[in-house]
């Protein structure tokens, strides 16, 4: 069963943002530009609803955030029903943790999904992610990170997210200017 994600993921200038979009644009294939809304939610686990352009979700990784390969639990809904969500998760006892807003270009690239994101206030990212077996997760983060290497793209250290991520989170109401 292929149901643990394999990511690695860098933090990219403007600059490299655009010129990976131009790149993958004729070099993969396009899936999809996006806007997204994110809830992160206050607990142990990664719990998450979104929005998109397409549909609502429920997400929850295991592991922990920044991980480079989590099993991810994933169930769809209409994109009307996100309030539903989100009423669901609050009438539960959850608070909200953070709000993220995103603007996201999805390709296939051979066997390998890339995103090219840009979050509001935190930044510009590139995420190369494919699917695996729990016996196969350490061969396809190796082939992701040869990937990014070929970008010319230095994988960012956990660190530094995590990092970033602390601030977005003790931030983010600032930030955004809900």
């Amino acid at each position: 069963m292929e149901n643990i994600e394999v990511e690695i993921k860098s933090f990219i200038t403007k600059e490299e943002y655009n010129e990976l979009i131009k790149f993958f644009r004729k070099n993969a294939e396009f899936i999809n530009e996006d806007n997204q809304t994110t809830y992160y939610f206050d607990c142990e686990q990664d719990l998450r609803i979104q929005k998109n352009d397409f549909f609502s979700k429920i997400c929850l990784k295991k592991g922990k955030l920044h991980d480079q390969y989590r099993e991810e639990i994933e169930v769809k809904f209409d994109k009307e029903d996100f309030e539903y969500l989100e009423r669901l998760f609050l009438n539960l006892g959850y608070n909200i943790q953070i709000k993220w807003f995103r603007k996201r270009h999805s390709f296939k690239w051979a066997d390998i999904d890339v995103m090219l994101d840009y979050t509001n206030s935190y930044g510009h990212i590139i995420e190369l992610e494919s699917k695996s077996s729990e016996e196969n997760k350490g061969i396809i983060l190796k082939k992701l990170k040869e990937r990014l290497d070929s970008l010319n793209i230095k994988l960012t250290p956990r660190e530094e997210f995590e990092k970033k991520f602390e601030y977005y989170k003790n931030n983010w109401k600032e930030l955004i200017k809900e």
